[in-house]
Formats: C-alpha cells, sequence, structure tokens
C-alpha cells in the first residue's frame, strides 16, 4: 500500500481525507441537476450525499425528483458494507439505453435509512452533471459513483493504484 498524501484544503474546500470511516449520509440543499440529450433527467435541492474517506460525494436524489419513466430496472446489484444491498436502474429514452447508470438501496441499513427510495447517478454517461451549476467530473476509475468538483480535494479513490486506500 503506498502512501497517500492528501491534497490541501483552501478556503471553502473539503478534504475527502477528513471525511468519516465508516461512511455517513447527510441532506444537502446543493442544486443537483442532470441533464442528457436536451433532457433533464433529474433536478433537486433535496439531495442526501454519502460522505466516505477517500471518495467524493455522491447524490442520492429523491423519487419526486427524477423523471422516473426513463429508468428502468436492470438485472445488477451490488453489496456495500455500509449501506447494504444496491439495486441498479438503466436510463431509456428516444431508443438510447445507458446501461446501469443509477443505483439505490430499497432497505438500506438503518445508519442509512435516509436514503431509502432515493436514486444515485454515475455522472460519466451523461451530458451533463450539474452541482450548484458547476459540471462535475466523475470520480475515476469504473466502479464509484462519487462526483468531483471543485470545492472537494482529494487524491480521489479510484485512480490507479489505489485500490487497497
Amino acid at each position: 500500500m503506498r502512501s497517500v498524501v492528501p491534497e490541501i484544503a483552501g478556503p471553502g474546500q473539503e478534504s475527502v481525507w477528513d471525511y468519516p470511516r465508516p461512511a455517513i449520509a447527510e441532506a444537502t440543499g446543493r442544486h443537483i441537476r442532470i441533464e442528457h440529450r436536451g433532457v433533464v433527467i433529474a433536478e433537486t435541492h433535496a439531495a442526501v450525499r454519502t460522505l466516505e474517506t477517500s471518495h467524493p460525494p455522491s447524490y442520492y436524489l429523491p423519487p419526486a425528483d427524477i423523471r422516473m419513466s426513463t429508468l428502468r430496472r436492470s438485472g445488477r446489484g451490488s453489496f456495500c458494507e455500509w449501506k447494504g444491498q444496491a439495486i441498479y436502474y438503466d436510463v431509456v429514452f428516444d431508443g438510447e439505453v445507458v446501461p446501469d447508470v443509477a443505483w439505490s438501496y430499497p432497505n438500506p441499513t438503518p445508519r442509512f435509512v435516509g436514503l431509502r427510495d432515493h436514486i444515485a447517478f454515475y455522472a460519466g454517461p451523461f451530458d451533463a452533471c450539474l452541482v450548484d451549476g458547476e459540471r462535475v467530473v466523475p470520480q475515476p476509475g469504473d466502479f464509484y459513483g462519487g462526483w468531483i468538483t471543485n470545492d472537494i480535494v482529494g487524491p480521489f479513490k479510484g485512480v490507479p493504484g489505489s485500490r487497497f486506500w
């Protein structure tokens, strides 16, 4: 395991190395918006963000603020040691399928009950995922779903060599 040197957080920034382990979930009033092919897939000021050491936040959105007609349950699942069993969704519209691009925890562990029925999205496949109007950078790697903004500093889990962070 290599030694990780956290970046220094400037004024108004958070270091992912100050985030807790085990992970937590907290409500946020930040403006979250997901756009693809000219369609707003989701938009909310009522997200829940998860925070875990070395990870940028993942944002879970309430179904009332998601264009649910674009979601189709996929056959994929995964397990998180903190949150429990996840299910996945494809986004489908205008003949396009973006596979396994969203996930939720229908029966989360007691510490994450606030995530129940909320849905998170990978940022990479979409034309724009925004936090307070800022276009996010997807968390590196092909598994993690964090959203990187200018107010978050790393380094971030998912880069080569970070498997055992």
